[in-house]
């Protein structure tokens, strides 16, 4: 995904770090609980192995979340929210809210016209 340019009030940072078809769907899974690379797959449906990864690569480079490797025979790797990407949930709960407002007006337009 194209990058937005750098702002100064950080607006376009935020979108940066959070657009992509998949990346809240993301968030929100490892948010519940620690996920593996199947499971997204198929918590996400319709999105791609090569899609995925990227996505979770770009989160893992911004601190949204980690990637863990636990050792053994068979490789098992995990991906969890950090911190930092579970300080996103109050900014996203208002975007939601707001989403379902512009909904609603959106709505009570198509019924006027």
């Amino acid at each position: 995904m194209k990058r937005l340019e750098t702002d100064e009030c950080g607006f376009a940072s935020a979108l940066n770090a959070i657009s992509g078809k998949w990346k809240m769907g993301i968030l929100w899974e490892v948010t519940l609980q620690p996920r593996r690379f199947g499971e997204l797959r198929r918590l996400l449906p319709g999105v791609s192995e090569k899609v995925l990864a990227q996505q979770l690569r770009e989160m893992e480079a911004d601190d949204l979340i980690r990637r863990e490797v636990f050792p053994g025979a068979v490789q098992k790797v995990e991906y969890s929210v950090t911190d930092f990407g579970r300080s996103l949930n109050e900014a996203v709960d208002a975007l939601s809210r707001w989403g379902k407002e512009f909904e609603k007006r959106q709505e009570r337009k198509a019924m006027v016209a």
